[in-house]
């Protein structure tokens, strides 16, 4: 069973740049395709980024293509997450989640491990 523990949240005004990581343990982590969701006071956890475990495939939320950028490396064992230009209504908490499965999914009922999370804060 797999371990995630998300870092990097902070407070940043907009237009600014936030790396959020998340460093796996317990698990095959090379094996687990990664994804990055994300949750506002209120609202339901939605999709924002996805990886195959061999980074060949990557999926993005319309809302964020062109300026997150998922990544991983999995010689140690972490998952990023790069966001650039950031907005006021990107302000959430940031979950960091692991699935067997080899397809790329944006529906969080499929994946089966997921972080404490880490809070974002954008001011405008």
């Amino acid at each position: 069973q797999v371990q995630l523990v998300e870092s990097g949240g902070g407070y940043v005004q907009a237009g600014g740049s936030l790396r959020l990581s998340c460093a796996a343990s317990g698990g095959t982590f090379s094996r687990y395709t990664m994804g990055w969701f994300r949750q506002a006071p209120g609202k339901e956890r939605d999709f924002v980024a996805a990886i195959s475990w061999s980074s060949g495939r990557t999926a993005y939320a319309d809302a964020v293509k062109g300026r997150f950028t998922i990544s991983r490396d999995n010689a140690k064992n972490t998952v990023y997450l790069q966001m650039n230009s950031l907005k006021p209504e990107n302000t959430a908490v940031y979950y960091c989640a692991a699935t067997w499965r080899t397809a790329i999914s944006t529906l969080a009922s499929e994946y089966g491990y997921w972080g404490q999370g880490t809070q974002v804060t954008v001011s405008s």
